[in-house]
């Protein structure tokens, strides 16, 4: 009866079970008449009027029958709650001595007779089990709380199928005691929130506890917190408030805005079941910085962005909608379709303002290319102009004047002006010499050179001649080094 009660959800309680301290968690076996029982129930009066109950001085008379016949009846009371209830001996041995009320009225229902009362009474409780709860509380000094109303809500609420450690509720109701928490608030509150006070008896509401002035809050802030409790059990309260602690860790938010984001919206985070931060970031289309400043602006969006709620997409900020206009008017300018196909997958693509990329394309006609040459080549391939106006003219100088390339492959492949200088440089220097061994095809199509992983160029061109590896291995050196 006073082991603790099984862990529903051992992954919350492995981890706000580092903040709870000494041997408040353990078990025991032999807790159910803790001192303080009394002192617990007297907290638990719920907002009902009335002094407290007192504990009872004698046993009364058991209904004109004798003490021998009463000692017998108690010693099969005691044996049905040990051997068919499960109760430690002297335990059951409390409840059969100490509930007089209960006693009573129990023997009453049963035909004793002087040479049979344990007899009789084993067979009457074999059929008609009786709660062991009524007994309890009166053998605590509380039989009254059945006439004031508490009995059934702590008959609706506690569950024989779970156990319940006393003093770990106690202590916790002397916690909320010291945060100037009132017996009527303290009844209001369990009466709202009954688990607060009985699930794991009391320990996930302490480890809550713990957490939270473990982020910095004062016991005013817990208090608070507690005080605005959201009709959510205190297992999915915590489970969704380290939830949203991993969210904001995973948007990388620093630990300074997370201490002060949950000192100040506890309760808005332990009612929120964030979605997973890639999946939000998808639908929102946008990034992390994003999303960690309109955390960071009104903390309370996290309310929009719980399961099983739609998430539309966000609208693009003015920078971004400028941005997309000019490389817009930049594309149309080149003869591009508007809301085409071709028009969207170049936008997505290219990168810069509507003056940077108009800068690189006159670049390239510069080199040689005629405008109409240029703007065919940015259609197959708009990425080309996602470089500097330095890069493209070192490329495609290189391709033609160092190499001797025509102009017509770079028309017919634009996508090699993407490629990284250093690879270009490498594999068409090795082709160079290659082809000067004549060991390679005196016009293979630069794409052919260039869009094969660096394993097949080398095992297709570099070791096709005995000296390759060598002069390969000379030439990544001196090209990667500048």
């Amino acid at each position: 009866m006073s082991s603790l009660q099984k862990l529903r959800t051992p992954h919350v309680l492995k981890w706000v079970s580092l903040l709870c301290t000494g041997n408040c968690c353990s078990p025991s076996k032999s807790s159910l008449y803790v001192n303080g029982s009394y002192q617990l129930f007297r907290h638990l009066r719920f907002c009902t009027a009335g002094s407290d109950v007192g504990l009872r001085n004698n046993l009364g008379e058991l209904a004109k029958k004798s003490r021998v016949v009463r000692r017998e009846a108690q010693a099969a009371l005691s044996e049905y709650f040990h051997s068919t209830r499960g109760f430690q001996i002297t335990d059951a041995e409390n409840l059969s001595k100490n509930a007089p009320e209960f006693f009573d009225s129990l023997v009453k229902r049963v035909d004793v007779r002087d040479a049979k009362v344990g007899r009789s009474l084993a067979r009457f409780l074999r059929y008609h089990p009786v709660n062991e709860f009524e007994p309890f509380f009166e053998s605590i000094g509380s039989s009254k709380v059945k006439e004031s109303g508490e009995y059934e809500w702590l008959e609706e609420h506690m569950s024989e199928e779970d156990s319940y450690n006393w003093k770990n509720m106690l202590d916790l109701i002397f916690l909320l005691s010291e945060m100037d928490l009132s017996d009527e608030q303290l009844g209001e509150l369990f009466r709202q929130h009954p688990d607060l006070l009985l699930e794991c008896s009391g320990r996930i509401t302490s480890c809550l506890f713990g957490l939270l002035l473990k982020f910095g809050s004062t016991l005013g802030d817990v208090r608070t917190a507690i005080l605005q409790f959201p009709q959510i059990s205190v297992v999915k309260f915590t489970n969704n408030l380290f939830n949203c602690y991993k969210f904001l860790l995973e948007i990388n938010m620093d630990a300074q805005e997370i201490g002060r984001i949950v000192r100040s919206y506890p309760t808005v985070l332990g009612s929120c079941e964030p979605k997973k931060v890639d999946s939000l970031l998808s639908t929102l289309n946008c990034g992390k910085n994003r999303l960690c400043q309109m955390v960071k602006d009104d903390p309370c969006i996290l309310k929009k962005w719980v399961l099983g709620v739609r998430v539309d997409r966000l609208e693009e900020p003015k920078r971004v909608l400028r941005v997309r206009m000019m490389k817009t008017q930049f594309l149309l300018s080149l003869g591009f379709v508007e809301k085409s196909k071709e028009m969207e997958k170049a936008i997505k693509v290219v990168r810069g303002k509507g003056l940077e990329l108009q800068e690189r394309f006159d670049s390239v006609v510069n080199i040689g290319f005629s405008r109409e040459q240029v703007i065919q080549m940015v259609k197959v391939s708009p990425q080309i102009l996602n470089q500097s106006k330095d890069v493209i003219e070192t490329k495609i100088g290189f391709f033609i004047k160092e190499l001797g390339f025509p102009v017509s492959d770079l028309l017919t492949h634009p996508k090699l002006v993407s490629y990284n200088i250093q690879r270009v440089k490498l594999r068409l220097s090795m082709y160079k010499w290659l082809k000067d061994e004549g060991l390679v095809h005196p016009k293979l199509a630069l794409s052919t050179l260039l869009a094969s992983s660096e394993k097949r160029f080398v095992g297709t061109y570099v070791n096709a001649h005995r000296g390759g590896p060598e002069y390969w291995n000379r030439l990544k050196k001196e090209i990667y080094s500048d």
